[in-house]
């Protein structure tokens, strides 16, 4: 599927330790489009419907046996046709020695060809995995995002209301910053949400009266975490005399961010609050719920069946 999003080719050949067979003159310039890869076992026979060029073509030991069997002008022929198209780049996989015929329609045709020494598999997997990450439906939101137990979770609420203060407690409990203020968040798959900060903000945090501080630098690298999944959306407010809040944890709140829905639970603040112990317990508990354990179902589940017996107090 087409990405609104790009990434260089070249950024997919040096991450992957591609070794270049053949360079087109817009390499440096030359972008990914969709996280689809295709192996052109088809193409290579004659059969081009549905054929996108725009995807990342791999060749095997499948293709590469089969293209051995034919002879030099069937060859040639062969990767004439498959190189008059556009395709965005050809990887060889497996360490396998390019033909002359390949070299040479690459060069009529001015495409890029590449090599690795990786199993076919592997290889496609890995490079599936960085596309998707690249070429992500994202969305950058207000808030903070810390990784607590393992669970990351996005803090939001207005401007003030003590977000980075809350995470930099955390911090000094052992849990980890991913984002402050700004956070970059991107759709993997079909309902993972990962989050990140923006790379001019990376690691950095704003406190009014103190100003911004570099958090690797002064609590160490194990204080901090280039980027998380998003488990839990904790919103923060100004606690509000006479709203009523709940106070059982029976009603679930949920947030959808890039059409995923996420747990979300609101947090009112008022001085004397431990927010820091408090979001660890939200973490916690939040994991609990993965796990199928939920205490307040539980708790309303054996005051039923008191109240049924006739034994309630």
């Amino acid at each position: 599927m087409k990405s609104k999003y790009t990434v260089k080719l070249k950024t997919i050949v040096e991450e992957h330790h591609l070794t270049i067979l053949h360079a087109s003159k817009n390499y440096e310039s030359a972008v990914l489009t969709t996280a689809d890869l295709n192996r052109p076992a088809l193409q290579l026979t004659g059969f081009y419907n549905y054929f996108d060029p725009k995807r990342l073509q791999i060749i095997g030991n499948v293709e590469s046996t089969y293209l051995n069997t034919l002879s030099h002008e069937d060859r040639l022929a062969t990767y004439d046709r498959f190189m008059a198209y556009d395709i965005a780049g050809l990887v060889l996989c497996h360490g396998v020695k390019p033909s002359p015929e390949c070299l040479e329609m690459a060069e009529k045709y001015d495409r890029n060809v590449f090599r690795t020494d990786e199993d076919t598999s592997d290889f496609q997997a890995s490079v599936i995995m960085a596309l998707h990450n690249y070429l992500a439906p994202r969305l950058t939101t207000h808030g903070v995002l810390v990784e607590i137990y393992g669970e990351g979770v996005l803090l939001t609420g207005d401007s003030g209301i003590g977000k980075s203060e809350t995470a930099l407690e955390l911090i000094k409990r052992g849990h980890r910053l991913v984002a402050d203020d700004a956070v970059e968040i991107k759709l993997i798959g079909k309902d993972t949400l990962t989050g990140c900060a923006p790379e001019l903000i990376r690691y950095y945090m704003e406190l009014r009266g103190i100003g911004v501080i570099n958090v690797r630098h002064i609590y160490g690298v194990g204080a901090i975490k280039p980027e998380t999944s998003i488990d839990l959306v904790v919103h923060m407010e100004q606690w509000v005399q006479g709203k009523a809040y709940d106070r059982l944890g029976l009603e679930s709140e949920t947030e959808t961010i890039l059409g995923v829905e996420l747990p979300r639970v609101t947090i009112p603040v008022t001085p004397g609050r431990n927010l820091a112990v408090i979001l660890e317990l939200a973490a916690m508990n939040n994991r609990q719920k993965k796990m199928g354990f939920n205490a307040a179902e539980m708790l309303a589940a054996e005051h039923d069946l008191l109240v049924s017996s006739g034994t309630a107090f």
